[in-house]
């Protein structure tokens, strides 16, 4: 799986396998600080799916039956038995819990039977070691879950025989997630949610998904309304470990009525499969290893194939945000035509609030540039709750920052210095230490030109 870098706001993950690409499915430490104290989310507030059960079973039998290398499965698999879950490594203290909230949240949205285990011996084992120790198993991974294993040594013996291949699994009896101890309480806690969520269940990523955790463009970072329905399904006693595809083809819709009345109320709509050549030129423009033309080169072929292909939701405007990313650089007014047009397409489309804030992070950092604070203002009021519902504190701090220097910049100075002090405690949990905290605070504040000139008459 490739875990990829989307965004200014928040450093994301990167996966990748020693077996062919996708098998294996992938997605900290605090220093004591003069800083205000990190702050957490107390509340989630997952919204219901908005789609039919119609496209909900068919998202089923992708996520389920599919790996991301586009290799098929033959069997449907789950934990057939009370599940239970440990952590053993370096954890750090932000990982107990946010581990505790899932495991509620599994229980409470999913129904299922889940808890934690202090014993020597686990269903699932949650294993905190450092990146290195990560990247030594897999060189470009993050985070990554492994069946039939207990730890990261285990995982070293066995990594290319058939106990850790997906595709020979039957059943779902153990399994290891492996997250890194050094990194940002968010990026872990991010890590924890789809790993442990892979760990119970789908093994595959949709880019056609705009509302899950299940979609490598790495938008949601914790578990969806939708995809707690999804686990849900997945637990529901008509299927079971073994079943072919058609054989649980066949159960869904009886589920979906059950557990999701709503969805049979709502349209279906036509799917639109994203061709291997669409997420090729994606992997190449965010992930490691290309150059600057290359990447360009690859952003232009994404959004022509989107185009090609009519689309018209979340993936066609992926495309312009690419080329606004990779344009920025050198043609500042170029790339907010492209964060402008992919705004267009997510505000027709349903379940994009999200993708949206992150357009307007860009976006408002720009008026914020060009000393627009009303405008900057009026462009990041509608998504901090959005940020903030999504439980995602790099993007909520982000945006606070920005507000905080649009403030500023209309002469609400005390307001500014309220709102500024606000985002801190969330900075600390998106971005760590206190020098990455820091450093985003010095970064979106060297973009305000008042500063910028009080920097320079100072010097």
């Amino acid at each position: 799986m490739i875990r990829i870098v989307l965004f200014l706001t928040v450093a994301i993950c990167a996966g990748c396998t020693a077996r062919p690409l996708g098998d294996t499915p992938t997605r900290a430490a605090i220093a004591e600080s003069s800083l205000p104290p990190m702050k957490g989310f107390a509340a989630t507030r997952p919204s219901a799916p908005s789609q039919s059960n119609a496209n909900i079973a068919a998202d089923f039998l992708s996520l389920h039956f599919e790996l991301e290398s586009g290799r098929s499965l033959p069997v449907f698999t789950r934990f057939e038995a009370p599940i239970t879950v440990r952590v053993t490594g370096k954890p750090p203290a932000s990982l107990e819990p946010d581990l505790r909230r899932l495991l509620d949240r599994l229980r409470q949205e999913a129904g299922i039977n889940i808890r934690q285990t202090q014993g020597d011996r686990a269903s699932i084992t949650i294993q905190a070691i450092s990146r290195a120790e990560i990247r030594r198993a897999l060189p470009q991974a993050a985070c990554f879950v492994v069946p039939n294993v207990s730890s990261i040594e285990e995982y070293r013996r066995k990594r290319r025989s058939p106990e850790t291949n997906w595709s020979t699994l039957r059943k779902r009896e153990t399994m290891a997630i492996f997250l890194p101890y050094d990194s940002t309480p968010q990026e872990i806690r991010d890590c924890l949610h789809e790993e442990l969520a892979q760990a119970l269940g789908p093994l595959n990523d949709l880019y056609r998904l705009s509302n899950s955790v299940f979609n490598d463009d790495n938008v949601h970072t914790v578990l969806t309304g939708f995809d707690m329905l999804i686990l849900r399904a997945t637990y529901a006693p008509e299927i079971y470990s073994g079943m072919t595809k058609a054989e649980v083809a066949t159960e869904l819709p009886d589920i979906l009525s059950r557990i999701n009345p709503s969805g049979n109320r709502l349209p279906t709509h036509a799917i639109a499969p994203t061709p291997r050549t669409w997420i090729d030129s994606v992997q190449i423009v965010l992930g490691p290893g290309a150059g600057t033309a290359e990447r360009r080169s690859a952003a232009q072929s994404a959004a022509a194939t989107a185009q090609q292909l009519g689309w018209q939701d979340h993936r066609r405007a992926f495309g312009y945000y690419m080329l606004g990313r990779m344009t920025q650089p050198d043609d500042a007014e170029l790339a907010q035509q492209y964060y402008s047009n992919a705004l267009s397409y997510l505000r027709r489309a349903p379940d994009t609030q999200l993708h949206q804030a992150y357009i307007v992070t860009q976006t408002a950092a720009y008026a914020v540039a060009r000393g627009a604070g009303s405008d900057a203002l009026r462009q990041i009021e509608p998504y901090l709750d959005v940020a903030a519902r999504s439980e995602n504190a790099a993007l909520l701090s982000t945006l606070m920052l920005l507000k905080a220097e649009a403030l500023d910049q209309t002469g609400q100075t005390e307001a500014a210095r309220t709102v500024r002090l606000d985002s801190v405690g969330w900075a600390r949990y998106g971005f760590g230490t206190d020098w990455a905290v820091r450093a985003k605070m010095q970064e979106i504040s060297s973009l305000n030109p008042h500063n910028k000139r009080n920097s320079q008459s100072n010097g």
